[in-house]
């Protein structure tokens, strides 16, 4: 029987430096009001980050957005910024998804992370009279501009599609054909998410959870229109069985996303272990292995202070597999 290919995922942890966001997407679990939630303080961020292991290599800064007209908008920049200083400077690997941003701020954030992300979500206009009727930065366009712009600057990329949010079948085909035409120009794209949508308690739309079997249908359909050097990304907390999983790595994902304690943007779907998962992936007999927020054929973008933390944690995952072949899983 042949052997299955690796399953990866990256051991992380999330830094939320503000819930606000001027955004009200009406799926959303995660947000507040502008001006309702204190910012994370550097040493509260510092406290967080000290008792972490050396297993966690990936700090995932996720924000609400700040807008962009807002006085507090350069102070927010600034504090993504320090953040991923910070965590760099206490031995991790920053990645900053914090929604859409100038081309400057991009630059300037760029100095600090291996890699950043901003979701896609879909290339239809139609969900701005929607799901996404109060969200102005979800224009796709705008959100479009961003993987241009990363691409120019020579940043490894994530981006994605939500799933179940009122598009069509069309419309995924359109967003994918998107996402690859942008990358055969530049090649930046590391990822590419397939979120479902799942019920969560605190959003305000009604919307049903996004079929099992579809799932598996966009994998399929991913796979075919975009470049075999993306890798696709599900999330498994949002996947409810074993089959299913299974079904998913079948049709081709290959990766699993940031494992951490919290799912921020889905909170009432907790992450499981990467014991639990890789417990899960050996029904079906696939192997689960660590990875870095940022792929090893993009090492060279990165400037070279940047260069030299990734290759100390390239050389501590080659140590663990090499003294725990099994147990680094």
């Amino acid at each position: 029987m042949p052997s299955m290919p690796s399953i990866t995922y990256s051991p992380a942890y999330t830094l939320v430096p503000t819930y606000e966001c001027f955004n009200r997407c009406s799926y959303c679990n995660f947000r507040v009001d502008p001006g309702q939630d204190p910012w994370l303080s550097l040493a509260q961020a510092r406290q967080r980050l000290a008792p972490l292991s050396d297993a966690v290599s990936e700090i995932l800064i996720l924000s609400g957005e700040v807008h962009p007209h807002s006085p507090r908008r350069a102070a927010w920049v600034q504090h993504l910024y320090d953040l991923g200083r910070l965590a760099l400077d206490m031995g991790f690997l920053p990645h900053t998804n914090a929604g859409p941003l100038s081309r400057a701020e991009m630059a300037y954030l760029q100095q600090v992370n291996v890699s950043m992300g901003l979701m896609l979500e879909q290339m239809t206009p139609a969900l701005q009279q929607t799901v996404h009727r109060h969200a102005p930065s979800k224009a796709p366009q705008q959100r479009l501009q961003q993987l241009q712009w990363a691409g120019e600057l020579g940043i490894p990329f994530t981006t994605g599609l939500l799933l179940g949010i009122g598009e069509t079948e069309q419309d995924w085909l359109d967003t994918l054909d998107a996402i690859a035409q942008v990358h055969q120009r530049w090649g930046h794209i590391q990822e590419v998410i397939l979120q479902p949508h799942q019920p969560g308690q605190g959003q305000a739309w009604a919307g049903p959870a996004f079929p099992a079997q579809r799932l598996v249908t966009a994998i399929h359909l991913a796979r075919q229109r975009l470049p075999a050097d993306i890798t696709l990304q599900i999330p498994p907390n949002l996947v409810d069985t074993d089959q299913t999983l299974w079904a998913c790595l079948e049709a081709g994902a290959r990766d699993l996303g940031g494992i951490s304690p919290i799912d921020e943007v889905n909170p009432d779907y907790p992450h499981p272990s990467h014991q639990q998962l890789a417990h899960r992936l050996r029904g079906g007999g696939w192997p689960l292995v660590p990875r870095l927020p940022i792929y090893p054929h993009y090492d060279n973008w990165v400037a070279p202070a940047l260069q030299t933390a990734v290759q100390t944690w390239r050389h501590r995952l080659s140590l663990q597999e090499t003294q725990n072949p099994i147990d680094v899983i």
